[in-house]
């Protein structure tokens, strides 16, 4: 029998509005999972839903199902600056009909409050003024709350808002009762108040401040709250802002300023001191520093020159560059690292996923513990208005607002947090798993090394040449050579050189596995492998070299030996702190490379990682850690090249270098986007401190409802109180989240231990 064909799936983002708890997130994902093949994820605190569906589910018929549940629904469309400041300008205009609605409400509801509350101010008739300020407040200020439940109540479905309409429509049309038919509308009345709700004797009690406070204490943790997920979203916003508007684009026909969406790549753009990088290149002219720190985390300015790589959105802090563009639009860094933070923020926690379970059926069982509360009451004997006031603070109390905020508003805080320290993570599933990592496999070149070769130190003999002379002679030799040990000779003399250019060099030579020659300023010069007996000094160079595992070069000038450069693929400054730092966290370090035994070995010392495995394949990397694995660790692999994809892949969470190769990067869980390793432990620490906020937030959450609910039940919870709590456990919850966009790496990150021991290269 033939096998059924695999269906495709695609990603759809869908935009919901109207969601207000846990219970409706819950609720658009059961709705759109009835459609056949679709599976969603739905983010309270970003509004957005992730719907992974067939092909043949077309996008609208999600929105459709989402808006047959009862909320709104819109497919995100890729605005343009016009359409983008459109949006914002409809944000700020229903952000301020909200204030102004707190505003207003806060006007009617404080009077009636203050005077229910305060016997001695309860003048003649006073009851009628709460009356007729109470009634705008249940009606228009609650008007929200009522439209949205009886929209769910078509759709048979409850929420918090239905729990917020019960027990302000409760409140008030049993003070209305009380004022025309139960006595408390006589001149005189006075009302006393308790923490504690109790029946008045003789006359029928008001309930005025409960149907004012419940929408007041609503509106106004719902608006503290709005405020701080806006807060939480910051960082993403502010890499939005990163990209340029407009770019200085030089040609044949001079210099002009063009909208950023027309520059391709291979074209030329003017980048003047203070300006931000317009998108990824290459620099063809000029030299500077620039500024990664809002794109990358790096702290330090880097420098750059002809030939150097340059990120859009670091900011030119030096002189006048000329920048070839090698990636525009979706595929720079800028955008890469905005959709990746955008797309960790969109997942869940598996605690998350247990929470917004239970508020599914959360709302639907308070119903029925209110409905049981008052019935049990009524024929305990009690009075019906004490009665009324435990069922009507069950339902204001027992909202699972704080629920579906637990894990949201947290992960949107710590991914935002992340990117501005250069960690970008893949969801929170990466976090779960790097807050249980015991092990890490780390690759060599260019990861714990910078993956290029670097002149590491210079010996020369005394005499007429000294040492800036000698290299000045073999620079001007190795500018010939296209060999990686060449390049990094030239490229130290031109640094180092305060008499200008290199000089000129003729009668070029190259000798395959040992160097090169040639004639300079009339001196004959060599540097190649040494060979025969050396003078004492560089012959302690060159003892020392190898044993750092770096590659000797010697300098010969008319025949004779002069100097000795060391040469070899340095380790990264924060290598060093990072593995002392992963240490210290519990997790244990190994080395694994390709390269060979001496090399692998001496940079395993440098770093004090006792374990190392040199000359490994791809699949022998991948090999070792499902023998890791395989012995019970967890373990993450931390890699930058082609040849690390397949460990990456197989390891419990992949970890790429963000100056990796773009199979490193998509095969990792975890972007390092500063290059550094030390950023590895950075993001220990904050999956550790991520999930503990999580952790705590829901365990408020739920704390909340088991202490709280009981004491509504007997009677031992005003309304008012109820409605006051339930604002406070939203707000607390947001505001612990709050914590992670200001969280810093452990204390003072001191500065690394300086070194020079690399990789040897081979010989020429």
């Amino acid at each position: 029998m033939a096998a059924e064909p695999m269906v495709s799936l695609v990603v759809t983002d869908v935009t919901v509005g109207g969601m207000t708890c846990a219970a409706c997130v819950r609720r658009v994902e059961k709705k759109l999972a009835k459609l056949e093949g679709v599976t969603a994820t739905v983010n309270l605190a970003t509004g957005l839903a992730r719907v992974s569906h067939p092909a043949a589910v077309a996008p609208e018929d999600l929105v459709t199902a989402v808006e047959q549940a009862g909320y709104q629904a819109a497919l995100p469309v890729r605005e343009d600056e016009e359409a983008a400041g459109a949006a914002d300008e409809a944000g700020s205009d229903e952000a301020r009909r909200e204030r102004e609605r707190l505003v207003v409400t806060a006007l009617l509801a404080v009077p009636v409050l203050v005077l229910s509350m305060v016997p001695a101010w309860q003048f003649r008739n006073w009851q009628w003024l709460c009356f007729m300020l109470a009634a705008p407040v249940a009606v228009w200020s609650a008007w929200p709350f009522h439209i949205r439940a009886l929209r769910g109540l078509r759709h048979s479905t409850a929420t918090m808002d239905t729990l917020v309409s019960l027990g302000v429509a409760a409140s008030f049309s049993w003070s209305v009762y009380a004022l025309f038919l139960g006595g408390a509308g006589e001149p005189g009345m006075r009302m006393s108040f308790s923490l504690v709700p109790s029946a008045s004797e003789g006359m029928a009690h008001l309930y005025l401040e409960a149907a004012v406070s419940v929408p007041l204490f609503v509106l106004t943790g719902r608006f503290l709250e709005a405020r701080a997920r806006r807060g939480t979203g910051a960082a993403l916003r502010s890499l939005a802002e990163l990209a340029a508007k407009k770019v200085s684009v030089r040609d044949e026909h001079g210099e002009r300023s063009v909208p950023i969406e027309q520059l391709r790549v291979g074209h030329v753009f003017v980048v003047r001191p203070g300006e931000r990088v317009a998108t990824d290149g290459r620099v063809t002219e000029g030299s500077s520093a620039v500024d990664l720190s809002l794109v990358t985390g790096e702290s330090e300015p880097v420098e750059v020159s002809p030939g150097s790589a340059l990120v859009g959105g670091a900011v030119n802090a030096g002189g006048l560059l000329l920048v070839e563009a090698t990636a525009v639009g979706a595929d720079t860094q800028l955008a890469r690292i905005t959709r990746l933070v955008t797309e960790a923020q969109a997942g869940k926690a598996r605690a998350q996923r247990l929470a917004d379970a239970v508020a599914g059926v959360f709302v639907p069982v308070v119903l029925a513990i209110a409905v049981t509360v008052l019935g049990f009451w009524l024929g305990a004997g009690a009075d019906p208005q004490a009665a009324l006031t435990a069922c009507v603070a069950v339902l204001v109390v027992a909202c699972p607002c704080a629920l579906g905020l637990a894990t949201p508003t947290a992960l949107m805080a710590a991914t935002g947090r992340g990117a501005q320290l250069g960690v970008l993570v893949s969801g929170p599933q990466t976090l779960e798993a790097l807050q249980h990592v015991d092990t890490v496999v780390l690759d060599k070149t260019g990861t714990l090394t910078t993956g290029h070769m670097t002149v590491a130190k210079v010996t020369a003999l005394p005499g007429a040449l000294g040492q800036d002379a000698v290299m000045r002679l073999a620079g001007a030799v190795e500018r010939g050579s296209e060999h990686p040990i060449g390049r990094a000779v030239t490229a130290y003399a031109d640094r180092t050189q305060a008499s200008g250019p290199l000089p000129d060099v003729t009668d070029f030579a190259a000798v395959p596995g040992h160097g090169v020659s040639g004639r300079v300023d009339g001196l004959t010069v060599e540097v190649g492998a040494p060979d025969g007996k050396l003078p004492r000094a560089l012959a302690k160079a060159l003892a020392e070299a190898e044993d750092a595992a770096h590659t000797p070069i010697l300098v010969r000038v008319d025949g004779r030996a002069k100097a000795l450069i060391a040469v070899g693929d340095l380790v990264r400054p924060g290598s060093y702190r990072a593995v002392e730092r992963l240490r210290r966290l519990g997790i244990r370090p190994v080395l694994a490379t390709g390269d060979r035994t001496a090399p692998a070995e001496a940079v395993a010392a440098a770093l004090n990682i006792d374990e190392v495995r040199a000359r490994c394949t791809p699949e022998d990397k991948a090999a070792l850690v499902r023998q890791l694995k395989a012995e019970g660790a967890r373990v993450a692999v931390v890699g930058d090249g082609v040849n690390d994809a397949a460990a990456l892949a197989e390891a419990d969470l992949g970890i790429a270098m963000g100056s990796g190769t773009d199979v490193a990067i998509g095969a990792a869980d975890l972007t390092l986007a500063r290059g550094d390793i030390e950023a590895l432990v950075d993001a220990v620490l904050l999956a550790r401190r991520t999930l503990g906020t999580i952790r705590a937030n829901l365990v408020w959450a739920f704390g909340y409802n088991v202490v709280t609910v009981p004491l509504a039940m007997v009677g031992l919870l005003d309304p008012m109180f109820a409605a006051a709590a339930m604002s406070v456990s939203s707000v607390l919850v947001v505001a612990n989240s709050l914590r992670l966009r200001g969280w810093q790496p452990s204390a003072a990150r001191g500065r690394s231990r300086p070194g020079t021991r690399g990789a040897k290269a081979g010989a020429r």
